[in-house]
C-alpha cells in the first residue's frame, strides 16, 4: 500500500486524528463546568446539561431529576453566548474531524496529499483550532444565566465562577484545538511528497 505522506505526514495524520477526537469529545461531553444543586451533582456543556430540576405535582415539590440530555431545541441553550459557542465550537471540530480523516487515507493513498494540499490542510486545521478557541473563550460569558446561577450557588457570574469549578471536557477540548493549531499546522507543511513532474 503506497502513502502520499513523509514520516513528518505520518505523525501529523495520526497527530490530527487526536486533536480532532479530544476536540469532539470534549465538545459532545457535558462536562464543561460542574457544580451542585439540591445536594445533587450537575454539569453543563454548551448544549447538554446533567441534571436538572423539575417540578413534581403529586408531592407538590421540586426534585433533581438525575439524567444527561441535550437541551429540547436550540433555544433552550440558556445563553446567548452558549449558543454562539455551539455554532462556533461545532464547525470548528467539523474542520478538524475532516482534516483529520484526509490525512488518515493519505496513508493509504498515493498522490492523496501533496506539498500544496498539506499546506492548505494545515490552514484548515488552524481555522478549525481558532474557531474552537473562540468558542472556549465565549463559554464564560454565559456564566451570569439564571441555570448556571442557581447551580453555583447564585455566586457566578460572567469569568466568575462562584462555587462551580471547570471540567475536564472543557480542558479536553481545548487542549485539542490548541495542540492542532501549534503541533499540527506545523507539521502539515512537510506532510506531503513532492509530486513527481510527469514531462508532456
Amino acid at each position: 500500500m503506497a502513502s502520499s505522506l513523509t514520516c513528518a505526514g505520518t505523525v501529523w495524520a495520526l497527530l490530527s486524528f487526536l486533536c480532532a477526537a479530544a476536540s469532539c469529545v470534549g465538545f459532545f461531553m457535558p462536562y464543561w463546568l460542574l457544580g451542585s444543586q439540591m445536594g445533587k451533582p450537575v454539569s453543563f456543556g454548551t448544549f447538554r446539561r446533567c441534571s436538572y430540576p423539575v417540578r413534581d405535582e403529586s408531592r407538590q415539590q421540586t426534585i433533581m431529576v438525575e439524567q444527561c440530555g441535550r437541551y429540547a431545541s436550540f433555544q433552550g441553550i440558556p445563553s446567548l453566548e452558549w449558543k454562539i459557542c455551539t455554532v462556533v465550537t461545532g464547525v470548528g471540530c467539523g474542520l478538524l474531524l475532516l482534516v483529520a480523516l484526509t490525512a488518515l487515507m493519505g496513508c493509504c493513498i498515493s498522490e492523496l496529499i501533496s506539498r500544496t494540499i498539506g499546506r492548505a490542510a494545515g490552514g484548515m486545521q488552524f481555522v478549525g483550532g481558532l474557531l474552537i478557541g473562540s468558542g472556549c473563550a465565549l463559554y464564560p460569558l454565559g456564566w451570569d444565566s439564571e441555570e448556571v446561577r442557581q447551580t453555583c450557588s447564585n455566586l457566578s457570574d460572567q469569568f466568575e465562577l462562584g462555587t462551580c469549578q471547570i471540567g475536564w471536557a472543557f480542558y479536553c477540548t481545548g487542549g485539542g484545538a490548541a495542540a492542532a493549531m501549534l503541533l499540527c499546522t506545523w507539521l502539515a507543511c512537510f506532510a506531503g511528497k513532492k509530486q513527481k513532474q510527469y514531462p508532456y
